[in-house]
Parts: structure tokens; sequence; C-alpha cells
């Protein structure tokens, strides 16, 4: 959830798609991503819509902006949002993020699911994930989530190393995301994904090895990994901005990935997206992989983005009127855009060269084949996928991906 949503045309307020949007609605994959905004403090890093109940003000569960309002909301929009879809799919996947949805405890989750069940439906083997922090996290939770139906477990580990989770802001120990990965995988979910950020100031390449090794030591069968970004209107920003701390160098984030792929791989993981790693093909995440290859998504909770044949919608970003919106019989959605084949063209190069299947190259024009030529040689795409007809990203490549991407869009 990017703090500042993109722009786009007023969204009609029963949440209406246009006809041609609802083709071929469930011959894509289908997926629900239920944003849950509640924080119980807000990490330096982070600017996603979230917020502690400082920021809200609460004074009772009939606030509007409270939890309870906000299920209540999340459970109008769902059933809406099967109204929207006429016969929609069962959902193939859900992902529950945030925010730090294991706030909401085993009787929140478990409500939230059995929402999406009787709204949407869940097809068969569905993969359902909640993220969850260490702090927030029980084993009788996760026994209880993995009994209502739950799969897989995304924790926010980010590191294993006390003073860089404290340049976080994080407030979990060393060795607390071990213990609930662990815990997660004795309640029977399926599979537990460990959460990094590399290239945190006051990192060093031993620190990032040790949290390597902590996530190896976890049994989790899943690491997404990513470089740390100050982003505009953080506390870490302004810490950056003030001097205190030094903002990431690009050389080091370079070989900070190397590191996390060498570790990884060594270990028997194998990449399938830029960012993520996984043990088994059974592992990778499959709700992600939806987004990526051009799947329809509807995501519910507020500021959550949804994605239907072609029209993308992002809905309003407080708590107070997401649940304002929806008791009023209307849509939460605040704008939307209409993708044109040329928008939809960016979007499948963009998103599909970043996994490890790669794009087709039939796909590109004339232009982006002789970029896709030039890149080869250059050794950012493998010659033998291309040769084969597939654009798929080596490693150095991977490094430069949204770059290698742009030049094969022509």
């Amino acid at each position: 959830m990017p703090s500042v949503p993109p722009g786009g045309e007023p969204a009609p307020a029963d949440g209406a798609l246009p006809p041609d949007a609802l083709t071929g609605l469930g011959t894509r994959p289908f997926g629900v991503y239920v944003h849950v905004p509640f924080c119980a403090t807000r990490c330096g890093y982070c600017d996603f819509n979230t917020y502690t109940a400082s920021d809200l003000g609460l004074s009772s569960n009939d606030d509007p902006a409270s939890p309870a309002s906000w299920l209540e909301g999340l459970r109008r929009e769902l059933d809406l949002g099967a109204r929207v879809l006429g016969a929609p799919p069962p959902a193939d996947t859900v992902f529950l993020g945030g925010g730090t949805p294991s706030l909401l405890g085993a009787e929140g989750l478990t409500a939230v699911l059995d929402a999406v069940r009787s709204s949407f439906g869940l097809a068969p083997g569905a993969e359902v994930t909640t993220e969850a922090n260490p702090e927030s996290t029980t084993p009788g939770l996760l026994a209880a989530i993995a009994d209502a139906g739950y799969t897989r477990l995304s924790l926010g580990m980010q590191s294993d190393v006390d003073h860089v989770l404290a340049v976080l802001d994080r407030r979990h120990t060393p060795g607390a995301a071990v213990s609930v990965a662990r815990a997660a995988i004795e309640a029977g979910l399926r599979h537990v994904n460990l959460d990094l950020i590399y290239g945190t100031p006051t990192e060093t390449d031993d620190d990032l090895r040790r949290s390597l090794d902590a996530v190896l030591a976890s049994g989790a069968d899943h690491v997404s990994a990513y470089s740390l970004i100050v982003e505009d209107g953080t506390a870490l920003a302004r810490r950056v901005a003030r001097g205190e701390l030094p903002m990431p160098d690009d050389d080091v984030l370079a070989d900070r990935y190397e590191i996390v792929d060498d570790v990884l791989t060594g270990q028997g993981f194998g990449w399938y997206e830029v960012s993520n790693w996984a043990r088994s093909t059974d592992a990778r995440c499959r709700h992600n992989l939806g987004y990526w290859s051009g799947g329809d998504w509807w995501g519910a909770g507020p500021g959550a983005h949804s994605h239907v044949g072609g029209v993308r919608w992002w809905n309003v970003r407080h708590p107070a009127r997401y649940s304002k919106q929806l008791a009023a019989g209307e849509s939460p959605a605040e704008a939307r855009e209409l993708l044109t084949p040329a928008d939809q063209h960016v979007e499948q190069v963009l998103l599909q060269l970043r996994t490890v299947d790669g794009l087709a190259v039939g796909v590109l024009d004339d232009a982006g084949r002789a970029a896709g030529e030039q890149a080869v040689r250059d050794g950012l795409l493998d010659d033998g996928s291309w040769a084969r007809g597939q654009a798929v990203l080596t490693r150095h490549g991977r490094l430069l991906a949204d770059g290698v991407a742009i030049s094969l869009t022509g």
C-alpha cells in the first residue's frame, strides 16, 4: 500500500465494473486480499496504510475506525464484491496483509476467513495466508487459525540482529521469529515465510549472514528478502535527512542481494521471483504469483487495491471513512483506472519478467526484441532461455530488473 495512490477517474458509488471487465472471470487466477490497517507501533521505515490506536483516537468498539467497525465494513465490502462480480469464482487464494493481522487474534482472523468463505467461497486446496509479527503471535493463535483453514504464515522477521532491529524500530527480539516459525509448523500450517530486509544502515555482511542462518534454522520453506528503501515522509527518512543514519548504498545493496541468493540457493532454496525464494514449487506463494501473472483479485479494506479484467481501483484509506461509506451502502472505492491494451502490455512485461519462468519473447514488438537481444549480449537475460523463446533474467539482470523490463516495452 504505497503512501500516495495513483491518480484515476471517480469510481461509481455502487462499485459496478464495465461489462468487458467480467469477460473471462474465472479463467484467470482469482484471489482475495484483505488489508488489516492496525499496528501496535509504527516502524520507522514503513509508509504503508497503517494506524496505531493513538493515531485513530479510539474511544469505543463502536467508533467507526475501530477494529470491530472495520470487520463489519469488511463483511459488507466482501458481499458487495460478490454482487458486483455476479457469479464470482471461488477464491484460489486469500491473503491478509497489513498492518499487523495477528493483532486481530485467533477469533478475528477466523472471522475474516469466515467472511471471505461466505461471500466468495474457497476453491478446493485454496492457499490462505496471514501476515503476522512475532510479538503478537502465540502457539494458541497458530493452532486456532490452522483449524480455521489458514495454510500459510508470513512472518515479519526483517533481521535477527539486535542493533539492526533497533534501527528498523522492530519490537521483537532476536530468535523470536524463529520460535514462531517452528511453532507454526508444529501447529499444522503447511508453509511458513520469513520476510527479511537487507541494507539497513549499520548492518554488516556478517549481520545479514546471521539472519540468514536463523532463517535456515527455523524450518521455514519460503523467504522474501527486500532491500531497504528510505520512503519519503517516514521516520527513517527524517533520520537520514538529519545525518543520523547514512542512505543505503546501491553497491552495498547489490552485494547483499548476492549474499542472500548465494546462501539460500546453497541450502536448497530456488528463486522464483526477484525477491522471493522457496524450497519447492509447492512452497511458492500462489497469491503473489496471481499478481505477477495478470490474475484478478478483490482487495478489501482501507486503502486496498483491486484488479479485475483490466480495471484497477483502490479504496479510501482511513478506517473511519471506509466503515462509514459501507454502512451507507456505498462502495469504499476512491478512484479507478481502466487499463488500455498498451498499459496491460507494459504491466505484463514488468511483472512476468520478474519471475523465474520469465516472459514469452513473442509478446514483444520489434523494438522490444532488439532490446532483448542486447540484454542477452550484456548478460542481463539468459541466452539459452532466449533461444527457446523466453526472456529470463540472469542474476545480474535481477539486480537491474526494472530497467531491463522498461527497455523491453519498446
